[in-house]
């Protein structure tokens, strides 16, 4: 949360009576949570003092919600969380749940197969194999934040992570996402590009909530395993191959 043109240096020299006219801006940001998301992802939460998880959107299968890509000799592989869908068409993404636990077991196999020889692989390990192997995950939407979290944490990321549960919800998209910022304190909404297609923008002008779109290109190529550079991989790929030098390929995040 910043001051709103002023220097806080200079706070003595406004008059009292003015000081209630010091509007703070605060940036938020809605989006669902992913499992294990690529960069871009990240450099959104670190872009905003507000990230808000808005899983009280309804599921969507072979989406990002449970499932990610990494790199192999073979090229990219997804990894999927399991989770019951049978009967389940209008679930939403906090009511899902995780099937089984053999997965996470699996994907940690596979992330050690394809990184052991990766420069900072032991030191990613030493917190995120814990992650895989020492919880038990029963929920979909929980998973996701915490591995959402330990990622946030190890890069220094320290925005303020909420779940739209924690607020109330009224009307469709535009109205849901005006009211979570303004509930939220928001004076700007960040928004990704592909909202541009449903986002009215007059509409947050009228709440008096600036709009601005997050741009997810101009990434420099980082030392890679395994052949073609791609950027469009789970943000492990990055840490394992550069660790506490990932921010330096990325816009919002800094050492």
């Amino acid at each position: 949360m910043k001051w709103d043109s002023v220097n806080t240096n200079d706070l003595w020299a406004i008059p009292c009576g003015d000081i209630s006219r010091i509007v703070m801006s605060k940036k938020i940001a809605v989006l669902q949570s992913n499992y294990i998301p690529w960069k871009g992802y990240f450099d959104l939460i670190a872009a905003v003092d507000e990230f808000i998880l808005f899983d009280d959107m309804q599921y969507t299968r072979r989406d990002w919600r449970n499932r990610n890509q990494i790199k192999t000799p073979n090229g990219v592989q997804w990894l999927t969380v399991p989770v019951l869908v049978k009967g389940k068409y209008h679930q939403k993404i906090r009511e899902t749940e995780i099937d089984g636990s053999v997965w996470a077991m699996d994907h940690w196999k596979a992330l050690r197969y394809n990184y052991r020889r990766a420069p900072c692989f032991e030191d990613i390990a030493t917190w995120l194999e814990p992650l895989y192997l020492a919880e038990n995950y029963t929920s979909l939407s929980a998973s996701n934040r915490r591995f959402i979290e330990a990622v946030c944490h190890y890069l220094g990321i320290k925005t303020a992570i909420t779940n739209s549960g924690e607020y109330q919800l009224l009307g469709g998209k535009n109205e849901r996402l005006i009211s979570l910022c303004e509930q939220a304190g928001g004076t700007e909404y960040l928004s990704g590009p592909a909202a541009q297609e449903y986002i009215e923008g007059e509409a947050f002008v009228e709440h008096g909530i600036k709009l601005t779109w997050f741009d997810y290109g101009g990434y420099p190529e980082y030392p890679q395993l395994w052949g073609e550079f791609t950027h469009n991989v789970s943000i492990l790929d990055l840490l394992f191959n550069c660790g506490k030098d990932a921010h330096g390929y990325m816009r919002y995040v800094h050492s």
